[in-house]
């Protein structure tokens, strides 16, 4: 960044007033130190990592993967009927359209590649000093994907996912917002990677029979396992990428 960027606080302001919440979001704000963004990475590397963390926090994946296929069935003119997210960390997203054809096929891709895709965005965003950007665009993702949701474990995953979003934009200094922001993407972008594998792994066993892969599948008549491997590709390229944006590299 240049030494001249001017650089506009991410403090709660006092009072409403849209001029200042324009400058608010248009604005940079400073990148974290070096070591704040390894910590972050490390931070969400431990919520992905041991089991018994990752059967909480994975649910913030579901909600990624769920809103993945909702969004896409929405803009390729699906009827989004609603989304399901279970305690169990599994979800279901129903739409109405042609059961076969391009708006299906993406619909049914959309999900395994939507967190680290969402991931790499918000690489993007941060590389670019947007952290308050970046936190309001959640949350109104967030907003639009509860509209959706049709049961009480979902809405509540969700409300708790936004709240801490609003709370973190309004109430923190921006030390905490940027730590908070980096912490988020590192975990979209790691966690997108573990549930491809763990889908392979349950295929490699007999279970999923109906997974996304073998949904594709029977929609291109292209292999699960090249499904499988897009997933993965989509998934190690998300991460180095938005690594590299995150580090500065």
């Amino acid at each position: 960044m240049s030494p001249h960027t001017p650089l506009l606080p991410t403090a709660a302001p006092d009072g409403f007033d849209p001029g200042s919440l324009w400058d608010r979001l248009s604005g940079l704000q400073p990148a974290p130190d070096l070591w704040l963004v390894i910590a972050t990475a490390v931070l969400a590397l431990v919520a992905v990592g041991p089991y018994a963390l990752w059967r909480l926090s994975r649910n913030a994946i579901t909600i990624a993967h769920e809103g993945g296929h909702g969004l896409v069935a929405v803009v390729t003119g699906r009827r989004l009927d609603g989304i399901r997210l279970h305690s169990d960390t599994s979800g279901l997203t129903v739409s109405r359209g042609k059961p076969t054809g391009l708006g299906m096929i993406l619909t049914a891709a959309a999900g395994y590649t939507a967190p680290s895709l969402l991931g790499l965005g918000g690489a993007w965003l941060l590389a670019a000093h947007r952290i308050t950007l970046l936190l309001w665009a959640a949350t109104a993702l967030l907003l639009a994907l509860l509209v959706m949701v049709r049961n009480a474990y979902g809405v509540l995953t969700v409300v708790l996912t936004g709240g801490a979003f609003v709370l973190v934009s309004w109430l923190t200094t921006p030390q905490v917002q940027a730590a908070f922001a980096y912490a988020a993407v590192w975990f979209l972008l790691l966690g997108g990677v573990r549930p491809v594998f763990e889908l392979q792994g349950r295929r490699r066993r007999g279970g999923a029979p109906d997974s996304d892969a073998d949904q594709l599948s029977r929609l291109t008549h292209v292999p699960p396992a090249l499904w499988l491997l897009l997933f993965h590709a989509v998934a190690l390229c998300s991460l180095i990428g938005g690594g590299r944006w995150l580090l500065g590299l």
